[in-house]
């Protein structure tokens, strides 16, 4: 089945975002995937998500690219800096993001994937 204006954006190779996509799979759900780091990413598509969520939500602090920035990077972050950051290096995201007309999530679980799509 496939859903209009559903999208879920990530990296490829990342574990989370093929979990995400095999879990959709496994429910028959044929759901476009961007991936951003080949495909780039619109600010003003990444400011919706900080709107929707935060900037926190969005801004993986626990990625290696997170750790590998300058503590000048990592000091006094707020959302127009940390969508800044994420533009320059998409690893910073939250993935994968799973969006659609009306609302944002990121992250992977069985439980807010089964919720989302009321499986």
């Amino acid at each position: 089945m496939t859903l209009s204006g559903t999208k879920i954006y990530g990296i490829k190779n990342c574990d989370t975002v093929k979990k995400a996509r095999k879990w959709l799979e496994s429910n028959q759900l044929d759901i476009p995937f961007h991936d951003f780091r080949e495909q780039g990413l619109d600010e003003t598509l990444l400011s919706a998500w900080v709107d929707a969520l935060g900037w926190e939500a969005v801004f993986n602090k626990r990625s290696t690219s997170y750790r590998a920035l300058s503590d000048a990077d990592k000091a006094d972050i707020d959302a127009p800096k940390a969508i800044l950051l994420m533009l320059a290096q998409p690893t910073l995201i939250k993935r994968p993001v799973l969006v659609d007309a009306e609302r944002v999530q990121t992250g992977f679980s069985d439980t807010a994937y089964s919720a989302w799509f009321k499986l």
